[in-house]
């Protein structure tokens, strides 16, 4: 019986261990916006998705995957969206999703960073995205900024210098799964 009892309490420590290990999962709630500013054109995308798996104090478990939807960009000029959405911009008809799946994710002096593989118009690129994360409570944000160069993407026609950089702002709101 001692046994019994003593391979019940291992099995409950292990357990309590085993389920404080485990990152949490995030849903992201409808007010983020996905923001970006460059010499050609600024705007938003709409529709954004995403399984964020993070723990401050578990890194190792901790995962981005997210999707931003193309075709939900939005300039304020349809006339520039449209263009936008073309074959010559992002391409949404053949490749209607913008993609980022982390691969690590570590604490920084100013924050986080997440590392990972960033795929536009099929072509894919190791980024570091810098990012904060405020707790509070069941809640949080995550929210960063950080730049791509579309000329690696084959968007748009090419450009020299700055006019091919591409500003990124994140704001993404969640709450525990």
């Amino acid at each position: 019986m001692k046994k019994i009892v003593l391979s019940f309490a291992t099995l409950l420590a292990l357990t309590a261990v085993f389920a404080f290990s485990i990152a949490s999962n995030w849903a992201v709630k409808s007010d983020y916006s996905i923001k970006f500013s460059g010499e050609d054109a600024s705007g938003i995308f709409k529709t954004f998705t995403g399984n964020i798996v993070f723990d401050e104090k578990n890194l190792a478990t901790s995962k981005f995957s997210v999707n931003i939807d193309v075709n939900s960009i939005n300039t304020g000029n349809g006339m520039q969206n449209k263009h936008a959405k073309g074959d010559e911009w992002f391409d949404a008809a053949k490749y209607p999703q913008i993609l980022f799946n982390s691969s690590k994710i570590t604490k920084t002096a100013t924050g986080w960073q997440a590392t990972g593989t960033l795929e536009m118009r099929g072509v894919k690129k190791e980024v570091n995205i810098p990012f904060a994360f405020v707790p509070k409570g069941n809640e949080a944000v995550f929210s960063g900024s950080f730049t791509v160069n579309r000329n690696d993407y084959g968007i748009g026609k090419p450009a020299s210098g700055n006019a091919g950089v591409i500003k990124i702002d994140v704001y993404v709101p969640v709450t525990k799964k």
